[in-house]
């Protein structure tokens, strides 16, 4: 029943995946599992999943505006923004929505134009600034109630490869990709 009710809210978002022009992700606990590693001489390491590096690469094909917006920092998040080619990665951000609201501005694109996938208390702050908020399965219990939509996979293991189909099943770019596959790399 659950799930029924999941896939419920995903198809009345449809439109509005498809209406989408600015994607903005939290990073720890969306792009990673929100574990940090640390090597023994203090560097910070963290886990990304391909497969999300993949989903990432695809929405790039399309018209969309992507960021990182992520109160941590460390150089991990960066990297991985550099590897991917995000232009936009906004880490150390201790209050996400003036810095989400300059975004926008900057890249003149309206709150209800905005998708924000986040897993954790201090995204929900944003709420009243986007169109969508969306989380993964695991994301904190308040976010997850408050969400239009949660997807089913968690936080750095596929939820963010899961929300690039979707959006690219809403704007019907999906059924050539699954056909035919995809010919570049998959960071």
């Amino acid at each position: 029943m659950r799930h029924l009710l999941r896939e419920w809210r995903w198809r009345k978002r449809r439109q509005q995946l498809a209406d989408i022009q600015l994607l903005v992700l939290d990073v720890d606990g969306v792009l990673t599992d929100g574990g940090l590693w640390f090597s023994a001489d203090g560097q910070l390491q963290k886990r990304f999943d391909v497969r999300d590096g993949l989903g990432l690469r695809l929405l790039q094909k399309t018209s969309l505006h992507l960021a990182f917006l992520s109160g941590g920092q460390g150089g991990a998040t960066e990297v991985r923004a550099r590897q991917l080619g995000i232009r936009h990665c906004l880490v150390g951000i201790k209050d996400k929505p003036p810095a989400l609201a300059a975004l926008q501005q900057e890249l003149s694109v309206a709150p209800r134009q905005t998708a924000f996938l986040g897993d954790d208390l201090n995204d929900l702050a944003v709420r009243g600034h986007v169109g969508l908020l969306l989380a993964p399965s695991d994301a904190c219990r308040p976010l997850r109630h408050q969400a239009d939509a949660v997807l089913q996979n968690r936080g750095g293991h596929g939820a963010v490869r899961e929300l690039a189909e979707r959006i690219l099943q809403a704007r019907g770019d999906w059924d050539t990709l699954r056909r035919h596959g995809w010919r570049d790399r998959n960071d």
